[in-house]
């Protein structure tokens, strides 16, 4: 028995690569950020696999390689299959499947990787490692972590219980000089500006998640004095026109510009939203608004964030001016 155990713990040790299957969400890809360091400092080769907008958001990560996939498992299968068979690797590759879809699990299976995952979906047949969720709730970013320590303590990796609570993420400096263009070409380079996104894709279990005051919102901070700006994508654009008609509209950028344009704000105002994660990648405040949707689970994950308003109620007009002018007006 002893040295069947010894045995095992041999073939985990020659584990050299590991495929990382990120979630498909911007907001969920930031939650995942602990998960990914902690399988970088495996010192394993390790092939981040994912949306395509998501190599511009973590493209100033070092070690890590990109495939794109395309959330067709037949397609996505053979561009894994294709990888593994052009790049061989001395030891095991081995994967681990952050998102908790059959999909996910089935294309990991069909490229001939073993992998761990959550058993949810009836998963556990097409999983190497399957584990159980954790019995108490978590927030996602800690979640993730719990599977991603679970999996690399099976495999004989070391890595810290519990995540950071911040996110962290290293720009590109070509993505940092960009943001300081754009801003200098709106004047905005030595200005106090509040950024705002008043938009959020989709709904949640059938209700809006865009908070319905930011048109007043932006008049009043502007009779303030303050600059508000928005930069939403071009498939939110006719929609950030509708909600906040007065603030001062960007150009479209790419995500890390995007982030790097958050970083130098004064204030950021959002939904509950992609850009509440993607501004808690940076040291800015931010007012996270709440209506629908439930922070305990999805919030942002910063010592930066402000939450206003509740699972249920949004926050009224005032309560919000409030709070951002005593953010940006500290005693």
């Amino acid at each position: 028995m002893f040295y069947g155990n010894q045995d095992k713990i041999r073939q985990m040790k020659n584990i050299s690569r590991i495929y990382l299957r990120l979630p498909n969400w911007i907001g969920d890809v930031c939650m995942s950020l602990p998960s990914l360091y902690a399988v970088l400092n495996t010192g394993c080769e390790v092939i981040v696999c994912a949306k395509p907008w998501a190599e511009s958001l973590l493209k100033g990560i070092v070690g890590i390689q990109f495939l794109s996939l395309s959330g067709q498992w037949n397609k996505d299968r053979e561009i894994i299959k294709s990888h593994k068979k052009n790049n061989p690797v001395k030891g095991k590759s081995v994967g681990l499947l952050l998102p908790d879809s059959l999909t996910s699990a089935l294309t990991f299976r069909l490229a001939g990787l073993h992998s761990a995952g959550y058993k949810d979906d009836g998963r556990s047949l097409l999983l190497k490692w399957p584990f159980d969720k954790p019995p108490k709730s978590l927030h996602a970013v800690e979640s993730w972590y719990y599977l991603t320590h679970c999996a690399l303590h099976k495999w004989h990796f070391k890595s810290a219980p519990n995540p950071e609570t911040t996110l962290i993420l290293p720009l590109d400096d070509g993505d940092t000089k960009k943001a300081d263009i754009l801003l200098q070409e709106h004047r905005l380079h030595d200005k106090k500006f509040i950024l705002i996104a008043p938009t959020a894709t989709g709904k949640h279990k059938g209700k809006d998640k865009v908070w319905p005051k930011f048109a007043e919102y932006t008049r009043n901070l502007q009779a303030q004095g303050y600059t508000v700006v928005m930069c939403p994508p071009p498939n939110e654009r006719e929609a950030a026109f509708r909600n906040a008609p007065d603030a001062l509209c960007l150009p479209a950028v790419g995500l890390g510009v995007f982030v790097a344009l958050i970083g130098k704000a004064a204030l950021v105002v959002c939904n509950d939203s992609g850009v509440s994660h993607l501004a808690s990648l940076t040291r800015t405040p931010q007012i996270t608004l709440i209506g629908v949707t439930d922070p305990k689970r999805t919030g942002p994950w910063s010592t930066t964030a402000h939450i206003c308003g509740s699972m249920g109620h949004w926050p009224e007009l005032d309560a919000v001016i409030k709070l951002s002018t005593s953010i940006l007006t500290p005693s």
